[in-house]
């Protein structure tokens, strides 16, 4: 078994580039598979390997001055969930065109982090939020993830990427007058940014916020207990995970990066590897042989006992423009 680890910190960070070599190094030394977004707001990433590399990274990060607090979630995978360790600068951790919007030092974080947690609510109190009729509840991921679960009852923007948010924010008939609402995503991190985004609209909104996003909840929630419906979309060869963050058995198409019931796969059109039924009727000859051809390049690889180094993960592939910039 392998262990997952995905984590996120916004906070000041100083000379960024020079903390890629040697985080990269480390990284690959170590067997360590995943992505670490890095940028001057601060660092967001996931990580898989033996229990001790992982841990080891993260000590890592938390040596770097503004992520002494850096926390993380863990869960387990039987396969390789990444394909292999990257390590990017970027403008900013998660992608809504607001670099530097939640980027504190370490007095202010600190501070922030005692404030922001009256707004928090943890998964055993979640489900009091969604049964009140008086809080608008916003779901802030993709619509290809919100296409296979969800809390029953929210709000979905249709978002083909995290930053649509702002300009869906500035028409939207649900959010006219509040004065309190409440949010969810995957992990926590588009709600920080979206949470400080309207804050900033409207500075007496009371914006309420998942602590630890939907993996919390699947984590913390007996399923007896638990208004959660399907699966939740990962950026990594899961696909999706259920309660007990337990794969849900999803696959993921390679052509449209749309996430699959198990049966979708025996649907007409389907061509593992290459097309769903989706996306069949869009995907232009070159593109089904040059798939068609990686495909085959793997099957060769694993025929040699090798791996193909083509990407191969939600993450490597991008399931949207920056899925890999929002929770890899």
């Amino acid at each position: 078994m392998l262990l997952v680890a995905s984590f996120y910190r916004f906070s000041n960070l100083d000379d960024v580039a020079a903390l890629i070599g040697p985080l990269t190094e480390a990284g690959r030394t170590d067997g360590l598979t995943g992505m670490i977004l890095l940028a001057e707001e601060g660092v967001n990433g996931a990580l898989a390997g033996r229990a001790e590399a992982v841990h080891g990274m993260l000590e890592r990060l938390r040596a770097i001055p503004g992520l002494e607090n850096l926390t993380w979630r863990e869960s387990w995978a039987e396969i390789a969930p990444f394909r292999k360790l990257r390590v990017r600068l970027k403008r900013e951790i998660v992608s809504m065109g607001a670099p530097g919007l939640l980027a504190l030092d370490g007095a202010e974080m600190r501070k922030s982090d005692a404030e922001d947690e009256r707004g928090r609510v943890s998964a055993a109190d979640w489900n009091a939020v969604l049964q009140d009729p008086t809080v608008p509840v916003i779901d802030v991921r993709n619509a290809y993830e919100t296409a296979i679960g969800g809390f029953a009852g929210a709000i979905d923007p249709r978002a083909e990427r995290f930053r649509d948010f702002p300009a869906w924010a500035a028409a939207a008939p649900e959010l006219r007058g509040a004065t309190r609402l409440a949010m969810y995503c995957t992990g926590g991190i588009r709600c920080e940014k979206a949470a400080a985004h309207l804050r900033r609209l409207n500075p007496d909104l009371e914006v309420l916020q998942l602590r630890g996003g939907i993996l919390a909840y699947l984590a913390e929630t007996p399923p007896e207990s638990s208004l959660w419906k399907g699966g939740c979309f990962v950026f990594d060869e899961r696909v999706a995970l259920g309660h007990g963050l337990r794969p849900t058995g999803h696959v993921l198409c390679r052509g449209c990066r749309r996430a699959l019931e198990p049966e979708g796969a025996g649907a007409p059109g389907h061509l593992e590897g290459v097309q769903c039924a989706h996306c069949a009727a869009r995907t232009s000859p070159a593109q089904r042989a040059a798939r068609q051809e990686r495909r085959r390049q793997i099957a060769l690889a694993a025929a040699r006992g090798a791996r193909h180094m083509g990407p191969a993960s939600t993450a490597d592939t991008g399931a949207s423009a920056d899925a890999a910039k929002e929770e890899p």
